[in-house]
């Protein structure tokens, strides 16, 4: 038998024979036997308007309710009903809590592996980019230490460019120890030292 011979796959099937179950009327109707059980777990005051029903089965399908809890922005409350035939009472499977298309749900979970070996790569790329940072700074400072060490070549070549002959000229003549005192007997000029008169005038 060929694929085109062999009919839609088994879950499209389930799709559309999902779709040809009417929803049991006497469950559709039965709305206060819901928000009764849900009263059971929230306040009733939290149960707000109406919200539209899915069906799971011939006799089975949840209706569910706006949720006014704080906190809860899309989230909606659900009661599961069923009744075995049409005969049979209704009865509640189940109620919870459920998010709706906008609710603001927690992020989806990550095995702890996944998450190590994601920290283990941030850290490494923050290292590397540490590392990189600092060899750009040591750069910068070196470029800076050869433009410091170019300005001192400059400034020496003006230094053994000036002229001390004045400077000579003015301490000619003069012996001076390590301490810089004039040493006795060097030729120096009486009239710049005033103790030379006293001794003159003790003289007379």
């Amino acid at each position: 038998m060929s694929d085109s011979q062999a009919g839609p796959p088994a879950e499209l099937q389930a799709d559309l024979k999902a779709e040809e179950i009417m929803p049991d009327q006497v469950l559709l109707e039965s709305r206060e036997v819901a928000r009764a059980a849900l009263s059971e777990i929230t306040d009733a005051q939290t149960i707000g308007v109406d919200d539209g029903h899915e069906v799971h089965g011939e006799h089975v399908l949840s209706l569910f309710f706006e949720c006014r809890l704080p906190g809860y922005p899309g989230w909606r409350w659900a009661a599961t009903l069923a009744r075995v035939d049409e005969d049979s009472p209704v009865n509640v499977l189940e109620v919870e809590l459920l998010p709706g298309a906008g609710a603001v749900v927690a992020p989806e979970w990550v095995p702890w592996s996944e998450r190590l070996a994601r920290y283990r790569e941030t850290q490494a790329r923050q290292a590397a980019d540490e590392v990189a940072f600092a060899e750009a700074a040591a750069l910068e400072l070196q470029d800076d230490d050869d433009d410091l060490l170019d300005d001192d070549d400059l400034l020496d070549d003006d230094i053994l460019d000036n002229d001390f002959s004045d400077f000579d000229d003015d301490f000619a003549g003069v012996d001076v120890d390590a301490a810089g005192d004039a040493v006795a007997g060097a030729d120096v000029d009486d009239e710049d030292d005033p103790d030379s008169d006293e001794d003159d005038s003790d003289d007379e």
